[in-house]
């Protein structure tokens, strides 16, 4: 018996993207996908993409795992494929599910009768079907309400297929369908966290870092590297540019106001960011920022952030609560590696009372006179390190 995975897409009905642009993105990120797990044929019909194995050594579970890491499925299920026969749709249904049905003490049927040429309408199916696994699982009891298996036909145009219940996918829109963008990926939970969130609306990534050695360590760096990694499952690949900020940053420490100083070189950051994204033709900047989360994510302060560079700055984070942050890089798998103890750049020489109200005027002030720092932000850009992060890598976990 055949097995398959069918992929339920998500939502195509916005503008400027239309169907097909939204099917053709998506077959060919799974396509990318499955190339190195054997043979697959990859379709589509009818709202849904099949995934069907065409050698004995297709590796369906890890086929299952990586496509359930692709934006723009709804839900997705392994499904047993048979004959539009509905004795070999019981043959189907007991054999395959056998297991879950073991397992289960309550289960219904769901039928879907795509092919309205098949005899059968669909509550009949059910009906039949239904009472077919109970003649066979007699330990079953029906409850339409909250059962324990969902018992799942589809008679398509195809095939019959048979399977339980659906799997949760990704969502949002497939990468690359809404544009490119720079990610600003410091060492912390949030900006892996931003990152999967824009690229789940449609974006294709890469990632900036600010790297100060001798104060953030090689060490910090790798796992930022790592964080990348972990990303790149959902994003796909990417490159990771380190900037080597040292020389800015002390710059700044040492001619700039002390209350000012975080809010200076976010602004630093953002035009050397700017420079890095117009040379590899990102259109946005994402960042990690949460309203008043700290001192320079004030609204006052995010304001004299933005203007420095004209791109627009991307905040998916900017209403989310902490918990609510933490929960997200759990499930894509970067929390533990985010709360390693390395080295932020954005943390050091961090002013004890730092300014939360600061004016585009005693900004541009203070930045009038530190007349050697563009020629510094310009050299960080002109020497940024570039790192190929593949998403079939595995990743380096510190300890």
């Amino acid at each position: 018996m055949k097995q398959i995975i069918l992929c339920y897409q998500g939502e195509m009905a916005l503008k400027g993207l239309n169907k097909a642009t939204f099917e053709a993105s998506l077959a060919k990120a799974v396509r990318f996908r499955l190339r190195d797990l054997g043979e697959f044929k990859v379709y589509k019909a009818q709202s849904t993409l099949y995934i069907e194995p065409e050698t004995e050594d297709a590796d369906m579970d890890e086929a299952f795992r990586r496509v359930s890491r692709v934006f723009g499925i709804a839900a997705m299920s392994r499904a047993a494929v048979c004959e539009k026969d509905f004795d070999a749709i019981c043959a189907a249904a007991g054999e395959y599910l056998a297991d879950s049905l073991r397992r289960a003490r309550t289960f219904k049927v769901e039928a879907k009768r795509s092919d309205k040429r098949f005899p059968m309408k669909s509550p009949e199916i059910s009906r039949e079907l239904g009472g077919y696994l109970l003649s066979r699982f007699p330990h079953l009891k029906v409850d339409v309400h909250n059962p324990d298996l969902t018992v799942m036909v589809e008679v398509r145009d195809f095939a019959a297929y048979v399977h339980g219940d659906k799997v949760p996918g990704a969502g949002g829109l497939p990468v690359g369908t809404s544009g490119r963008a720079l990610n600003m990926l410091s060492g912390g939970i949030d900006s892996p966290v931003a990152a999967w969130r824009m690229a789940r609306r449609g974006l294709a990534l890469h990632h900036i870092h600010f790297a100060s050695p001798p104060y953030t360590s090689e060490r910090a760096k790798l796992k930022v590297k790592a964080l990348a990694q972990i990303v790149s499952e959902w994003t796909g690949s990417c490159v990771l540019y380190v900037v080597p900020y040292t020389e800015p940053q002390e710059y700044i420490r040492d001619h700039g106001p002390a209350p000012l100083f975080t809010v200076l070189m976010r602004r630093s950051m953002l035009r050397i960011a700017h420079q890095i994204a117009e040379s590899i033709d990102c259109q946005a900047i994402v960042t990690g920022e949460s309203l008043a989360q700290v001192a320079s994510q004030t609204l006052r302060a995010l304001a004299c952030t933005d203007e420095v560079q004209p791109l627009p700055v991307l905040r998916p984070l900017i209403g989310m609560d902490k918990s609510e942050i933490v929960a997200t890089s759990r499930a894509i798998g970067a929390f533990e590696t985010s709360i390693l103890p390395y080295e932020d750049c954005c943390t050091i020489f961090t002013p004890p009372h730092p300014k939360t109200r600061p004016t585009l005027e005693e900004i541009r002030a203070a930045e009038e006179a530190m007349p050697g720092l563009a020629e510094l932000e310009k050299k960080a850009a002109a020497e940024v390190e570039r790192i190929r992060i593949d998403w079939r890598d595995e990743v380096e976990y510190l300890e």
